[in-house]
């Protein structure tokens, strides 16, 4: 019983981990402090991985217009984030610190949910520092820079959605394993698949959405239900993060995804 019981409350990633997918996705326990903001130094990137970065970067970018949200694109050019190389993580750490007052660590890979969460409560991203291969180009399951920079940082220089994020790991750290799946699902349908409406029709600001070459061709395709922002309904949704995304969620503006994260962990107690 204590199995299936922990079985049920594990995340979709270790899951798929403990069903022997792949190894890099298995959370890793920091083990110590690890660089954060001006700590952080640049590593010496090969003309290859600077190669790789330019052309990822201008593949996705080239699918953005009329797909991604206004606030993502603001981010990037806040950001700084060009093709011509690699960025500097205490670079953009600097900016964060400037505009939402957040910063970033550089972390080894995938890490301990308790980690991630400890974190982000304090305004501070966890990102990696390598980037994937020639033969991972159009997908890899593991975290990388690319996905780290180019999908998640732009919205942290977005001051609601900036609040709502580390609102969500003060009530990660609070809740239970029940109340910690729901709160990993909504995470999925907003941080990483999440969508928003504007005057010109339905954007995306999901960074697994905004870094992945075929959800960012698919998530205004006809072949998605996107679903009205609902707390209740979103926690409860379905997922399997080896597919593209059938049902997707949408907001109406940033201040409703902080607002009604606010609401629903306020009747948890997680806030």
């Amino acid at each position: 019983m204590v199995e299936k019981n922990n079985e049920e409350h594990m995340s979709a990633y270790e899951k798929a981990a403990k069903e022997g997918i792949d190894p890099r996705c298995i959370p890793q326990k920091l083990d110590g402090p690890v660089p954060i903001h001006n700590e952080i130094v640049y590593p010496a990137y090969s003309d290859e991985e600077h190669d790789i970065w330019k052309f990822l970067y201008n593949r996705q970018m080239s699918f953005l217009p009329n797909r991604a949200a206004d606030e993502y694109l603001e981010g990037v050019n806040k950001l700084n984030l060009t093709p011509d190389r690699i960025p500097y993580l205490k670079d953009i750490s600097n900016v964060f610190y400037q505009t939402t007052g957040w910063k970033v660590a550089r972390v080894p890979g995938l890490i301990d949910v308790e980690n991630f969460f400890q974190l982000i409560s304090n305004r501070v991203f966890p990102s990696t520092d390598y980037i994937r291969t020639k033969e991972e180009l159009d997908y890899t399951p593991a975290p990388d820079l690319f996905h780290d920079i180019f999908g998640h940082m732009p919205m942290l220089t977005n001051k609601s959605f900036a609040n709502f994020y580390q609102k969500f790991g003060i009530a990660s750290l609070k809740a239970n394993p029940a109340d910690r799946k729901q709160l990993e699902t909504f995470h999925w349908f907003t941080v990483e698949f999440g969508l928003i409406k504007n005057s010109k029709g339905t954007r995306i600001y999901g960074a697994g959405i905004l870094s992945s070459l075929g959800e960012v061709q698919h998530a205004l395709s006809d072949e998605v239900e996107v679903k009205d922002f609902v707390p209740e309904n979103i926690v409860m949704q379905d997922y399997d993060v080896w597919h593209l995304q059938p049902v997707l969620f949408a907001i109406e503006s940033f201040e409703q995804l902080e607002e009604g994260f606010n609401y629903w962990c306020n009747k948890k107690g997680l806030l």
